[in-house]
């Protein structure tokens, strides 16, 4: 899906998977959390297939399946809550949310304010064109309508090239929501998560668009973020961690979600 902020839009499965859950909530102390018997986990859940809703309105998803595995391990209840993401870290620091599970990549610029499990995925950029498009790579961009999800690393990769105030830059709430206007010829190309770019083509076998990867942009690795006291939560989530790639649990969910062996 891969998010400065959740790059992105979540990945080609270059799986060097590990997990992590975070949390505190209410008005307790960030230092209490593991006192809790829940743990409220904020996601945007339209990141498929690392967090979206099924036909039944529930929120689903590789992410979301690995927050209630660690929730069993450290012995909590896990809520899921839906929240946009350009949102999650303020949500998460005025403790409306425990942690976050939501494919966001860690980032210098994000350390500062809040704290990281240890990565869970390996993930990376992609852009996303119409067939036919002359675009091939992100130089190719420089002088085209890119669209992005609001928020995310994949906006930090447009800013970068184009300018933070370029008027060339669309955002969007959601990466669907970018992806869905280029196929209308609303945009030039969208840079998101390539896993997410790929997983929407396997869902929306006639949408003809390409994904395309450049060389020149960064790999990109997802954890699990906590309020940056939260130091003893943040410990229990890397110990789970630990365990469910030891006894296999991350591998099972890896293949379920993204098909790798």
């Amino acid at each position: 899906m891969t998010k400065w902020m959740r790059i992105g839009c979540a990945a080609a499965l270059a799986t060097g998977l590990l997990v992590s859950l975070a949390g505190c909530g209410g008005n307790a102390p960030a230092t209490t959390t593991t006192a809790k018997k829940k743990i409220v986990v904020g996601t945007e859940a339209t990141y498929r297939p690392f967090e979206w809703k099924d036909e039944k309105g529930e929120i689903i998803g590789f992410d979301v399946d690995l927050a209630k595995e660690i929730g069993k391990e450290i012995g909590v209840e896990v809520e899921i809550k839906n929240t946009p993401f350009d949102s999650l870290i303020a949500e998460l620091q005025n403790q409306s949310i425990d942690m976050i599970a939501s494919a966001m990549t860690i980032t210098e610029k994000r350390k500062e304010s809040i704290g990281f499990s240890k990565p869970y995925y390996d993930s990376v950029q992609a852009i996303i064109v119409k067939e036919g498009s002359p675009v091939k790579t992100l130089a190719d961009l420089k002088d085209k309508n890119v669209g992005v999800q609001n928020g995310t690393t994949g906006m930090g990769v447009a800013e970068k090239l184009l300018g933070e105030r370029s008027a060339k830059i669309k955002r969007f709430e959601t990466c669907p929501d970018a992806l869905n206007t280029l196929r209308i010829d609303g945009l030039d190309a969208v840079i998101a998560d390539k896993p997410v770019a790929q997983n929407y083509l396997v869902n929306n076998p006639d949408a003809k668009l390409l994904v395309l990867e450049d060389t020149s942009l960064e790999k990109e690795q997802f954890g699990f973020a906590v309020r940056k006291d939260d130091t003893e939560l943040q410990q229990k989530i890397n110990d789970a961690l630990d365990k469910l790639e030891k006894n296999g649990k991350i591998k099972e969910l890896s293949v379920k979600y993204f098909g790798a062996k």
